[in-house]
């Protein structure tokens, strides 16, 4: 054998020892994402807690949105539970969430909601029969746990959008956003292109972009950073949504994005909605979001969008994660497109 050809498979296969060696295997990023069969009338959609608990009556509107849509809901067994925050111990989170992403006849699992504690079990999960029978996984905040994780591991894509808790007991009263946003999850589980216009801010970068769509909550992206559930950027286009944080703790979590390389082979950036905490007096931070967001930007030329509708706030918008977007951000309009 010739030595060129004998350094180019010793070189990939060493890396898939070290990688083994590691724990993690290299997955192909670059492969397109495999796409959950989308949901029809009749179909199963089951709800369980893998973080924070919820009570029965506070899933009831949830229920009754997805009846009314023609799916039939599947309570799972923390439903209810409660250990401290958690829906349950890790075992019974765990076990409960296996038994949906076992049952074939589950098409989707709502995740009830956020809270803390998913990264608690997602490595004691077994994902073989999910990756033969893809579901869709549905959920925001601390879900970013599970989206980042199926997608570096499985490339299976999911459904970044709101849950449980966020349905209104009393559609009547009602905002028409809030009303909107929780119709975007029913669009994306009944395959429906998904296409949103939202006003420019004057701090955009203009541009282009064309990638696959990755991304969550921006503190939990931050906590995964070297694990193997760890988000993967290059050629995606990339958003992020946090409330909570002071703008010290927001600007440290974008110099762990870009000392880790993560904002510098992006096709785009979406910056979603973020609730700052105010300074405490004395201990001004001193730069904006927009400031913090675009002094990491600035060498970079692709494009950057603020304020889309994403994020802990009424306007949260359902995304599909691990699939193909177009993101023109112009000076008159943004828009983020489904590209199939």
């Amino acid at each position: 054998m010739k030595r060129k050809d004998f350094l180019s498979s010793v070189v990939p296969l060493a890396a898939s020892f070290n990688s083994m060696a590691s724990g993690r295997m290299i997955i192909d990023t670059e492969k397109p994402a495999i796409i959950p069969p989308y949901l029809k009338k009749g179909d199963t959609v089951g709800i369980c807690c893998p973080a924070g608990y919820i009570m029965l009556p506070d899933i009831q509107p949830a229920v009754m949105k997805l009846n009314e849509w023609g799916f039939n809901v599947k309570p799972g067994d923390t439903i209810g539970k409660r250990d401290f925050t958690f829906g349950g111990t890790d075992e019974d989170r765990t076990k409960d969430l296996q038994q949906m992403l076992d049952d074939k006849n589950i098409k989707a699992i709502m995740c009830a909601r956020g809270g803390y504690g998913a990264v608690r079990i997602v490595d004691s999960l077994d994902l073989k029969k999910f990756k033969a029978n893809p579901k869709w996984i549905i959920g925001f905040s601390d879900v970013t746990v599970l989206h980042s994780h199926i997608n570096l591991n499985h490339r299976v894509a999911s459904i970044h959008s709101k849950m449980c808790n966020s349905f209104p007991e009393d559609w009547s009263k009602a905002e028409p956003v809030q009303i909107e946003t929780i119709e975007s999850i029913r669009k994306c589980l009944s395959g429906e292109k998904m296409n949103y216009l939202f006003t420019p801010n004057p701090n955009n970068k203009t541009g282009l972009a064309v990638g696959e769509l990755v991304g969550g909550n921006l503190k939990t992206l931050e906590s995964l950073s070297g694990s193997k559930s760890d988000i993967q950027t290059k050629d995606k286009i990339l958003f992020v949504e946090d409330t909570g944080e002071y703008h010290y703790s927001i600007d440290r979590m974008f110099w762990n994005l870009k000392r880790s390389g993560k904002l510098s082979e992006l096709k785009g950036l979406i910056i979603g909605g973020f609730k700052i905490k105010p300074d405490d007096a004395g201990e001004e931070f001193g730069k904006t979001l927009m400031e913090i967001v675009l002094e990491k930007v600035r060498e970079y030329n692709y494009p950057v969008c603020f304020d889309f509708p994403v994020g802990h706030q009424k306007d949260n918008f359902a995304l599909k994660c691990g699939v193909r977007h177009t993101l023109a951000v112009h000076l008159n309009e943004c828009r983020l497109t489904e590209t199939r």
